[in-house]
């Protein structure tokens, strides 16, 4: 049994790793807010677990061990997040949080009849895709807005940034997921672009378009 302190850092790990195969103290310190000289401490429990390979100043990686518990968390936040939303009708900015506390019930019965019961989901409301039972999913192929040209487009169907703040700025602009747009300009002063949605023009920051997410 891993503590909750256990699995929240073997999941920072696996999310870092995406960047880099060798995930350092520093970026494990930033990602958890936390202390580089508590993150050693923590490192030295997970390597005597077998749950990372960790050598001091030499960078971290999961084992296969360690890399099966963060899916299996990440399972269960997603899942969670996909059923407050969907069965309960939380907004997508409310649910991180309820989430982050939920994905750490132990029982994997009752994600498994959680995930039967919502009929499989394959992806939470933020468009990130959800690992099945055996921890298999789809990665994410979404470009951001930002990689496309004028005139080429595609279905909104999710985002980088998670924040509450991103979210409900996303949802004043009517910029859900679902949403089909097009790109009619990219200002060049400060690489603005300018959209079309439905009848609806707006103009997004490339800051907003780097963390927007679409399917071509």
């Amino acid at each position: 049994m891993n503590t909750l302190a256990e699995e929240n850092y073997l999941k920072a790990i696996y999310k870092l790793a995406v960047l880099s195969a060798n995930v350092s103290t520093n970026q494990i310190a930033a990602s958890l807010e936390t202390k580089a000289s508590s993150v050693t401490d923590m490192l030295r429990k997970l390597s005597d677990k077998q749950l990372i390979n960790y050598t001091r100043y030499q960078g971290v990686s999961l084992t296969g061990a360690g890399e099966k518990v963060a899916i299996n968390i990440i399972r269960k936040h997603r899942l969670w997040e996909y059923f407050l939303v969907e069965k309960l009708n939380f907004k997508w900015d409310e649910v991180h949080a309820m989430a982050e506390e939920m994905e750490h019930i132990s029982s994997n019965e009752l994600i498994d009849r959680l995930d039967e019961f919502m009929g499989f989901p394959k992806r939470d409301p933020h468009g990130d895709p959800i690992p099945d039972c055996n921890g298999n999913f789809k990665t994410n192929d979404l470009k951001p807005i930002s990689a496309l040209a004028v005139s080429a487009g595609g279905i909104i169907s999710g985002v980088r940034d998670h924040s509450v703040a991103f979210l409900q700025y996303l949802d004043k602009q009517g910029l859900i997921i679902g949403k089909k747009i097009m790109v009619k300009e990219i200002i060049s002063y400060d690489n603005t672009v300018v959209l079309q949605m439905d009848s609806k023009v707006l103009q997004i920051s490339r800051e907003v378009a780097n963390n927007l997410l679409i399917a071509i």
